[in-house]
């Protein structure tokens, strides 16, 4: 799920932390224009139903079971350049994706705002 930089990214705000925080929880939630959108936080332990991906002995990612199969093949990576700085998600799922890159639809017939469609 993520790539070498997402992981120093997540590995350089988790050492930052002042308080105890156990991971980075990855998820998918209803809303954005095109249906669902990325969702990201910190949290200091998984929840009992979670997914737990291991990055090393110190990073790790928390994804509910609702959210997995939503984020099945997703690549999570870390971008710096000209637009911006942030995580950026490729998501071979999704039919229809918005100009923002967060929000996205795994149904082309799905209801949305202003989206590109992602495959033909």
């Amino acid at each position: 799920m993520l790539t070498d930089k997402a992981v120093d990214a997540v590995r350089g705000v988790l050492t930052a932390q002042t308080e105890t925080v156990a991971g980075l929880r990855v998820l998918v939630k209803t809303g954005g224009c095109a249906g669902y959108e990325y969702a990201l936080g910190l949290e200091v332990e998984p929840a009992a139903d979670d997914a737990v991906l291991a990055y090393g002995d110190d990073v790790k990612v928390f994804v509910d079971p609702v959210s997995l199969p939503l984020l099945d093949g997703v690549t999570v990576d870390f971008v710096e350049d000209i637009t911006g700085v942030g995580f950026r998600f490729d998501n071979p799922n999704a039919v229809k994706t918005c100009g923002c890159g967060s929000s996205f639809s795994t149904d082309a017939n799905a209801p949305g705002g202003t989206c590109s469609s992602k495959r033909a």
